[in-house]
C-alpha cells in the first residue's frame, strides 16, 4: 500500500466516523439542544437589552428587536443543513445538487422572515408608505422558496441511479476521493463560521457567510467533475456533472444579485436543474444503443480475429496435436 493509497484510508475512516456519528440519535439530540438554546438564549438576550440590562460595550452590537432571534435560529439550522449537504457529498452528485437546492430554499425562507426585523413595533403595521417593500421582498422570496421546493420533488423522482465506475474497487477509490473533499469542506465550513462569529462579536460585523461557502461549493463541483473524468468520459455524465455545477453558480448569482431579480433566477436555476435530470434521464437510454452496438462489434472482430489464428493461411489446423501439412 503506497502513501496515497494509506492517506485515503486514514481519510475515509476520519469521514466514516462522522457520518455515523451525525447521522445517529446523539447527533440530532445534539442539533435539536442546540437550536432550541440558541432561539431562546438570543430572545433572552435582546430583551435583557431592551430593558437596559446589558453593558453599553455588548448592547451596541445586540439587536432590540424580537424577530432577530428567528434569524439567529434560522442561521444554526442552515449551517446543520450545509453539514448534512457535505456528509451526502460522498454518496451521490444528483442528491448533493438537490441539497444545494434545499439549503438555497431555506436560505430564501430565512431571508424572508429577515423582513419583520424592519417593523420594529408591535402590533406590526405597514402600509403603502411605510413597509410596503419589506412585505413584497416577503411575499417574492417566500414564493420562490416554495417554487423550487415544488421543483426538487419533481427533480428527485426523475433522478436515474447508474455508476460511472466499471468495477467495485474503482467505486471504492472514486468515493474516497470524493470523501477528501467533503472533509476539506467541513474543515473550511468551520473555520468561516469561527471567523463569522468572531467578526460578530468583536466589531458587531455580520459577513455574507452562506453567499461565501456558496462560491467554495462551485470549486468543490468543478473538481468533483474533474475527478470523475477518470472514471468515465462518456458525454452525458460529464454534461450532467457539469450542468449540475453550472447550477450551483446560477444559485451564487441569485444570492448576490437584485432582489427580485435573485429570487426568478433562483428559480430558473432549480428548473435548469430539473431540466438537466430530465435530459439525463432520456439521453442515457438512447446513447447506451451505440454503445452496446461498438461493444458487440468489437466482440465479434476479437472472435474472429481468434479464429483466424487457429487456423493456417492454406486452411489447415496448425493446433498442438492436430496434423501438420506433409506428415
Amino acid at each position: 500500500m503506497n502513501v496515497a493509497e494509506r492517506s485515503l484510508r486514514v481519510n475515509s475512516r476520519a469521514f466514516d466516523a462522522f457520518e455515523a456519528w451525525w447521522e445517529g440519535k446523539q447527533a440530532r439530540r445534539f442539533v435539536a439542544a442546540v437550536l432550541v438554546s440558541g432561539f431562546l438564549v438570543s430572545l433572552a438576550v435582546i430583551e435583557l437589552n431592551r430593558l437596559g440590562g446589558l453593558p453599553s460595550s455588548v448592547a451596541t452590537s445586540v439587536s432590540t428587536n424580537h424577530f432577530k432571534a428567528i434569524d439567529v435560529a434560522f442561521t444554526l439550522f442552515l449551517v446543520v443543513e450545509l453539514i448534512g449537504l457535505i456528509v451526502g457529498l460522498a454518496t451521490s452528485v444528483a442528491d448533493t445538487a438537490g441539497k444545494q437546492f434545499e439549503v438555497f430554499s431555506l436560505i430564501l425562507i430565512r431571508r424572508s422572515f429577515k423582513e419583520l426585523v424592519k417593523f420594529e413595533e408591535e402590533p406590526i403595521q405597514w402600509g403603502f408608505d411605510a413597509g410596503r417593500e419589506a412585505v413584497q421582498y416577503l411575499v417574492v422570496d417566500a414564493t420562490a422558496a416554495l417554487l423550487i421546493f415544488l421543483t426538487l420533488g419533481v427533480f428527485y423522482k426523475l433522478q436515474r441511479y447508474q455508476p460511472i465506475t466499471q468495477t467495485e474497487g474503482e467505486e471504492h477509490y472514486f468515493v474516497a476521493q470524493k470523501k477528501v473533499v467533503a472533509n476539506l469542506l467541513l474543515v473550511i465550513l468551520f473555520g468561516m463560521g469561527v471567523h463569522a462569529v468572531f467578526l460578530l462579536l468583536v466589531n458587531g460585523e455580520s459577513v455574507p457567510f452562506f453567499n461565501a461557502f456558496y462560491t467554495i461549493l462551485i470549486f468543490s463541483d468543478v473538481l468533483i467533475v474533474l475527478i470523475s473524468l477518470r472514471y468515465s468520459a462518456t458525454y452525458h455524465v460529464v454534461f450532467r456533472n457539469s450542468g449540475f455545477a453550472a447550477a450551483t453558480v446560477m444559485i451564487r448569482l441569485a444570492l448576490s444579485g437584485p432582489r427580485y431579480f435573485g429570487a426568478v433566477l433562483g428559480v430558473g436555476a432549480a428548473l435548469f436543474n430539473l431540466g438537466v435530470a430530465a435530459a439525463y434521464r432520456y439521453v442515457v437510454p438512447a446513447a447506451q444503443g451505440p454503445t452496446e452496438r461498438n461493444r458487440e462489434q468489437k466482440r465479434r472482430r476479437g472472435e474472429r480475429a481468434e479464429a483466424d489464428e487457429e487456423v493456417s493461411p492454406d486452411g489447415v489446423e496448425t493446433e498442438e496435436g492436430s496434423p501438420t501439412p506433409g506428415m
